[in-house]
């Protein structure tokens, strides 16, 4: 691994660890201090986690901390596909430390949680506390009804990715510096419409790197594969998401889009054009 890579990888390390210290810190200190949070709450602590890991970490790797947008951009902007590995190994080590990190500081109360509520770390009671970690879907749900929640959510946040990044963007690209703020409210949004399905995980690395932790701290079963497998949905439909809201931006927005240095030529022949045209 050369230096840039290297250097790359320890920032998207870093990134995803902050992302999952913020976010599953909110919601250790939601579930077992009943912290008066809600779920916009929670959702708009997400989302300004992913903006602050962008502030912190982007002018290094760009900031995917996300393996769902790491293969979006190698399918459609170049990104090299050698990277995509490493990129993806350090974004798992990384959300795997912000778990370790999370419980680390909440032990205690977890342990007071836990027999307050005379729960036994591992049984089917425990996924109450299991959820701090990663996401499970709403007990109605089925586990293709999630992935599709999973599916369209994502779709939608890979959607608003590539509109911040695109050059051609009018309405962004005066404003690039607010770019992660515009997708870490993206996130929010998008946790506060939709995250009481399927827990808005959006990413594999989020909730896969937990879920690993947490079945190594005692969870056992029900955080690997979880209550009917569910580990699947949240690592194969954000991938999947995220490349149909690229084929649906650049096949349906982009193409619509003038670079700035093209608009003043469409613009003159705009003024040529009969009125009728």
């Amino acid at each position: 691994m050369n230096r840039n890579l290297w250097g790359q990888c320890l920032s998207e390390f870093v990134g995803t660890f902050i992302l999952i210290f913020i976010g599953c810190g909110a919601v250790a200190g939601w579930v077992l201090n009943e912290l008066s949070l809600d779920l916009w709450g929670i959702a708009c602590i997400w989302g300004m986690a992913v903006a602050m890991a962008i502030y912190i970490t982007g002018p290094v790797s760009g900031t995917h901390i996300n393996p769902a947008v790491t293969i979006t951009m190698a399918v459609f902007r170049g990104f090299p596909w050698k990277n995509v590995i490493p990129y993806i190994v350090a974004q798992m080590a990384g959300a795997f430390a912000g778990a370790a990190v999370v419980y680390l500081f909440y032990r205690h109360a977890f342990a007071q949680f836990e027999a307050g509520q005379n729960i036994v770390r591992g049984s089917a009671e425990s996924v109450v506390t299991a959820k701090v970690f990663s996401t499970y879907p709403a007990p109605y749900l089925s586990n293709w009804e999630a992935f599709f929640v999973e599916f369209a959510i994502t779709a939608l946040l890979l959607m608003v990715i590539l509109a911040v990044v695109d050059e051609r963007n009018p309405l962004l690209s005066a404003l690039k510096n607010l770019g992660p703020l515009v997708i870490g409210l993206t996130i929010a949004m998008i946790g506060g419409s939709f995250g009481s399905l399927t827990g808005f995980a959006l990413n594999p690395a989020r909730d896969f790197g937990p879920k690993l932790f947490a079945a190594l701290a005692g969870w056992d079963s029900i955080a690997l594969p979880g209550p009917g497998a569910y580990f699947w949905v949240p690592l194969i439909a954000p991938v999947l998401g995220g490349l149909f809201g690229a084929l649906v931006y650049d096949g349906v927005i982009r193409p619509f889009l003038q670079r700035e240095e093209e608009a003043p030529a469409v613009q003159a022949e705009r003024k040529q054009r009969p009125l009728d045209a």
